[in-house]
């Protein structure tokens, strides 16, 4: 089987998991981004964030681009760590092999331009987590957090939806968190029949008009 075939047919087999687990491959229109405009200094990112802040009414440029890196890692990491757990072809979602598109009606859509393996977590995210620091002075850490929030988020919906057991779920988790700066962002919680996760971060969503704290957030609830 080809790599491209390989890529596909484990995308195919992770997108009935749920909706955050659907990755589409192809060129869209001309309406949306390359993933490299992420990266160039261009308007692209600093006018998303803009948007996000008007959105949610913040005036906290580095809640914003919490909230962008939250949809971010929860699009495109899903998708992976389900391609880890079902031992199948680890899509390339390095910026220079995306599309992706923000608006507050639909919030942040992303597909893959090819159906190529690529590097691993890590590797794929640097790039961005250093351009949304630039753009929005927002701490190393807490993007981290949210990119461990959203795999261990994944692979939670993953055991409760039967598609992998729980043991193999957990297992999965704690290799890919092995590597920094994945380490230390955040613990499983041993707890019977369940993907438990604690991050050692807040994403920030608290600082929103009625929002609070998450379901794996380190600080009190509110």
């Amino acid at each position: 089987m080809s790599e491209f075939a390989r890529v596909l047919a484990t995308l195919r087999q992770a997108r009935g998991i749920s909706p955050f687990f659907v990755l589409d491959v192809g060129r869209p229109d001309e309406s949306w981004a390359s993933g490299e405009a992420l990266l160039d200094g261009s308007r692209a990112l600093t006018d998303t964030l803009d948007t996000i802040a008007e959105r949610y009414r913040t005036s906290e440029r580095r809640v914003a681009a919490s909230l962008f890196f939250l949809s971010y890692t929860a699009r495109l990491l899903c998708p992976t760590v389900a391609a880890h757990v079902l031992d199948g072809a680890v899509p390339d979602i390095r910026p220079a092999n995306l599309w992706w598109k923000y608006s507050p009606a639909d919030g942040l859509r992303v597909r893959l331009a090819e159906p190529v393996t690529g590097p691993g977590v890590v590797e794929a995210m640097v790039p961005v987590v250093d351009a949304i620091r630039r753009e929005s002075g927002v701490a190393a850490g807490l993007l981290w957090g949210n990119a461990v929030s959203s795999m261990a988020g994944g692979l939670r919906t993953m055991a409760r939806s039967g598609a992998a057991s729980t043991e193999d779920c957990l297992a999965v988790g704690a290799a890919l968190f092995a590597e920094p700066p994945l380490l230390g962002a955040g613990e499983f919680i041993p707890f019977p029949g369940e993907v438990a996760f604690r991050r050692r971060s807040c994403c920030l969503y608290y600082r929103l008009d009625g929002g609070g704290t998450c379901g794996d957030c380190p600080l009190p609830a509110r």
